[in-house]
């Protein structure tokens, strides 16, 4: 696997200037274009003060319609989680920190993938669902792009079905960038321990901190080297028309749910929720495909100058970025549910 490259903190991050200038379309629609939406963005788009920073920083950056769309779904998962978070908190149930870094991580994971942790070669090309194309991204791993040369220029793959093996590809090169970045906190943490020269209660209670992670990062490489193997088995021999799943992100869980300790009941009345999974996912493609035409349509009439025109595709426009940002928060809501259910038959196995 390609060397593990080292992300920088996000404290750092957060105090790193934006580069470049506003997208005028995307500004416009996050201003408010839907009236219920603009209201409350007047008292802030988050309850969290960091998340509307990262927000605010996120729309003096080029990024497209869609991926403002998946950071806003992002964003509400992280608001979730913290608010619950703090809850916890007050009530004395996190005295060990262990949740709260935890969170400090998935945002770092966030600022990372939307190119706002301030590092130039982490930045991510301004693609989009409808745009990305199989030239617009580079895999960073050698062996990826070797099974990624071969799949195409095998003949045994369609257009479409090239399409679908390089969301698989992108798809895996994104769970190997969350792998580094715990990789590395990990690391850190560590470091932080080796030096503690008096063990204590609380040195105690941080190696099984530490033992917790290592276990997490231990599920996330599992899913690496299965996900390899699948891309691997795909590239060589092509799609199984018999194939129950499409979806990268579905067929991990599916891959994952078969080694977990479930019951064979457990595991049907999974696969059942897989496939509804599946189709919320292949809705929220849908929207997105049509939230980009919009945004294209709305830059093409703006150029016209016919205000009426204007305003009705900006109203559709507004709509269908709601639409988009409510059905990729859904998905991620639902994929964080079903992954921390796998994680638990994981554990179980381990016992």
């Amino acid at each position: 696997m390609a060397a593990l490259r080292v992300l920088p903190a996000l404290a750092a991050a957060l105090l790193l200037a934006a580069a470049g200038q506003a997208s005028k379309y995307s500004r416009e629609a996050n201003e408010g274009l839907a009236a219920t939406g603009g209201k409350r963005r007047e008292a802030g788009e988050f309850r969290v003060v960091r998340l509307n920073q990262v927000w605010e920083k996120a729309q003096r950056l080029h990024l497209s319609a869609v991926k403002l769309a998946e950071l806003h779904s992002d964003l509400k998962i992280q608001e979730k989680d913290e608010l619950s978070w703090k809850k916890l908190k007050a009530e004395g149930l996190d005295e060990d920190g262990e949740k709260e870094a935890k969170l400090r991580r998935n945002l770092n994971v966030i600022m990372t993938k939307y190119g706002m942790n301030g590092k130039k070669d982490s930045q991510l090309v301004d693609t989009n669902y409808i745009k990305d194309g199989t030239e617009s991204d580079t895999l960073d791993d050698p062996r990826l792009e070797k099974l990624w040369s071969k799949a195409k220029t095998s003949g045994k793959f369609s257009d479409e079905e090239l399409d679908k093996l390089w969301r698989e590809f992108k798809h895996h090169k994104e769970k190997i960038r969350e792998y580094n970045i715990l990789l590395e906190t990990v690391s850190r943490t560590e470091d932080i321990h080796k030096n503690v020269i008096n063990p204590s209660e609380e040195n105690l209670v941080k190696e099984e901190i530490l033992h917790n992670k290592h276990r997490e990062l231990k599920e996330k490489l599992r899913s690496i080297n299965q996900g390899f193997e699948r891309l691997r088995k795909v590239s060589h021999q092509g799609y199984d028309t018999t194939s129950e799943f499409e979806e990268p992100r579905v067929i991990d869980l599916w891959d994952m749910a078969k080694s977990a300790n479930f019951t064979e009941k457990e595991l049907e009345s999974f696969r059942e929720e897989l496939k509804h999974f599946e189709a919320k996912i292949e809705k929220h493609h849908h929207y997105q495909k049509q939230l980009e035409i919009s945004h294209e349509k709305l830059k093409h009439v703006e150029g016209t100058g016919d205000k009426d025109h204007l305003n009705r595709n900006k109203e559709k426009y507004a709509m269908l970025q709601e639409k988009t940002k409510e059905l990729g928060y859904k998905v991620k809501k639902h994929l964080q549910d079903l992954s921390s259910r796998i994680s638990q038959g994981l554990q179980h196995n381990e016992l």
